[in-house]
Parts: C-alpha cells; structure tokens; sequence
C-alpha cells in the first residue's frame, strides 16, 4: 500500500533533501506532491533518480485525500497551514519550531522516544526537533540508560546550512571575496562568517542565551527526562554542511569509559569512530551525506565525580531535519499508526 505524501518546502534545502530520503529509502508511496510559496510554484524539483515534481502552490492546496505532509517552510508558515492540512485528515510531520513545545504534539526522534508517538492524534501533529538537539539526544541515550544524566554541557559548531540557502551563498561569496580583496559585508549572519565563528544563532532572550540555546535545553527534557539540566553555547562556524558538538556531560552515578563504549556501539543511529591518533574522529567533511551521529573523542572527565566528555557530528540536513523526519514517518507505518485516507 503507498501513501500520499506532500513535501511543503519543496524548493529549500531541507525540503529537497526531503523528497531525495524519501527516495532513497523506497518510503511506500502511491503520490508525492511539492508544495512551496506561490513565488516558487511551477519551478520543478527531482524527486528520485526519475521523476520530477511541478511546484505547486501551497496557500491554494487542499490536503484532503494527502496521508502524510513534511513540513519545513518556516515557522509562521507552519502555523498557518499545518493545522489546516491536520483539520483535512492529513498527518503533519513539522520541521520547524513552531509546534515542538506544544504539550499536546509530540517531539521525537525515532531512535530516541519512539513511544512518544501514540500521543499524536490530539493535534495529528508531530515535531521535528532542533537539528542540534537530535544528534546529541541520538548520543546521549545509550549514556542515559546505563547511568542517569544529570546534566549536559555543549558547545555547538554549526555549519552555515542550518541557516538556508542565502546563508551557503553568503559563505561561498565572502570567502571567495578574501582572495580577491572585496570586502566581506554580512547580510544573513551578523558578522563576516568566512574565516569566522559567530556566537551567535536565533534571538537573544533576556537571560542572555540565544533562542537556539534554550531549544537545545528545553527539547531535550521534553524528548530524554525532565530531570536532565543543560547549558549550551551555540556557534555558528564557516562550514557548508554538518553540526559538530562538544559535549560534557555529568551522570548521578559511576559510569566507567568500557560500558560508555558498549552503549554507544551497539545503539541504532550511532557510528563511534574514536581512535587515539591523527584523524580518528568524525569531522563535518566526513559526515555530510551520511546518515547516522558519529562519536568521537570519547573520555572520562575528572572535573566533576562522574563525568564524560565526548565530541559528536552529524549531517544538519539528514539527521538533523529531513531523515528524522522520514523516520517518524516510518516508525508511523511500523507502528500500525499512519492509516492511508487514500486507500
């Protein structure tokens, strides 16, 4: 039985790596349907090795008779239309961050808190997290079952993808511009971000943390415990694809460097690859295009009684958007969830 799945977002990068998983991981579907802004309707995107999809417009589309809707247009797009496409039957996997602290729509990442999903039909919506947030709780599960987290320490460094596509050009063009002495004028980011890292990523809040700071901490209570505190510096850094993170984090009990290593080795959507020598870790380079969270540099902290520190990477685009999206899709399917209104 296939599915009618609507990609809304289609023309952007998280849309288009959307309808590029579907593909590749053959998700059952009878019809995939492109949606973007009435500005991008009629331009044309892949979808497989194949096929091509005509841009329809989203503000006029009717989602009756669609099973299941990928969201990545934006917040405020997000709020006006996935509730429609949920009120035609349909169910919403929303990309963005207008949905994820809504008690009633559950936050997931399959690997992670897959049972969260049942709660779904309050609002036939479920979020996507942050980008960051997936791939350290990806990590700090495994962790988490052998010895309870207590808290979470994180620096981000996060490529310049995670921003859009203005944002990628922004980096190609000022780096460029250094070669040839043009001067690097930021327009997307609030400082030259070639050469350069910015701390700096979303808004201010008044405690002085960004707002994609507080995501990382709030979502991960939501998604992990709600016991687990965490502090993040979120950093944006001039790579094109892939987030890296340095994690600390703190257990209420001993958790030795061998049983870390067996927990991290044998969870679902996890590469450990931490050799002691030059090159023996993941770096973004290494991680774009793939699909699971690489740990590395793995070690015991001696600053606090029961520590560990850990560095971790992962595509922003795969794991952290449109793949954990197509998961949730998937782990709907397997759990009897998603009913085809099509069939």
């Amino acid at each position: 039985m296939g599915y009618r799945v609507a990609v809304v977002g289609a023309t952007g990068n998280v849309g288009r790596e959307m309808l590029k998983t579907l593909a590749e991981r053959a998700f059952p579907v009878s019809e995939v349907i492109a949606l973007a802004s009435g500005r991008s309707a009629g331009q044309e995107v892949s979808f497989g090795e194949k096929q091509v999809l005509k841009v329809q417009n989203l503000e006029k589309f009717d989602f009756k008779g669609v099973d299941i809707a990928l969201f990545s247009p934006g917040a405020s797009v997000s709020a006006v239309h996935a509730p429609r496409a949920a009120a035609a039957g349909c169910v919403v996997i929303d990309n963005t961050s207008q949905f994820r602290m809504d008690p009633d729509v559950p936050l997931v990442v399959p690997e992670v808190n897959p049972g969260a999903l049942k709660g779904f039909r309050k609002r036939r919506i479920i979020a996507n997290p942050n980008c960051s947030t997936i791939q350290m709780v990806v990590a700090l599960k495994p962790l988490h079952e052998v010895a309870r987290i207590k808290r979470v320490v994180v620096a981000t460094y996060q490529s310049v993808s995670g921003a859009g596509k203005e944002a990628m050009d922004e980096l190609f063009t000022q780096t460029r511009g250094i070669y040839v002495n043009d001067a690097a004028t930021p327009e997307v980011f609030t400082k030259p971000i070639a050469f350069n890292c910015i701390p700096h990523i979303d808004k201010f809040m008044d405690d002085g943390f960004t707002k994609e700071e507080w995501k990382m901490a709030v979502e991960t209570r939501k998604i992990l415990d709600p016991d687990i505190q965490v502090t993040a510096t979120a950093v944006r850094v001039p790579a094109f694809i892939g987030h890296g993170e340095a994690v600390n984090v703190e257990f209420e009990s001993e958790i030795t460097l061998e049983q870390a290593y067996d927990a991290l080795r044998g969870a679902p959507g996890l590469t450990v690859l931490d050799r002691r020598e030059d090159g023996g870790y993941a770096t973004q380079v290494d991680v774009a295009g793939e699909d699971p969270v690489f740990v590395s540099r793995l070690r015991v902290d001696p600053t606090v009684p029961h520590g560990l520190a850990f560095w971790c990477v992962g595509d922003n685009l795969r794991k952290g958007a449109a793949l954990n999206a197509v998961q949730i899709a998937e782990e709907l399917v397997r759990q009897g969830l998603l009913v085809s209104e099509s069939a």
